[in-house]
């Protein structure tokens, strides 16, 4: 992972993960743990939704609950 921040161009993400750790008061653990919390309750809102959103609500689009690499 840490291959990829530093190959990511967008300073943007830098700073992203510097306010994260500075939100957890430079805790790591507990920055993932909050990460990880946040990711499982998008997946299951991302469930919910394509649950209730027909095929042609969305014009054929399904979304993915992984990330393209």
């Amino acid at each position: 992972m840490r291959s990829q921040l530093a190959q990511a161009p967008n300073t943007d993400l830098e700073w992203e993960v510097e306010a994260v750790l500075a939100w957890h008061d430079e805790d790591p653990r507990a920055a993932i743990t909050t990460l990880l919390l946040d990711c499982q309750h998008l997946r299951h809102q991302l469930a919910l939704t394509t649950g209730a959103s027909s095929v042609g609500f969305t014009r054929g689009w399904t979304p993915t609950y992984e990330r393209p690499e």
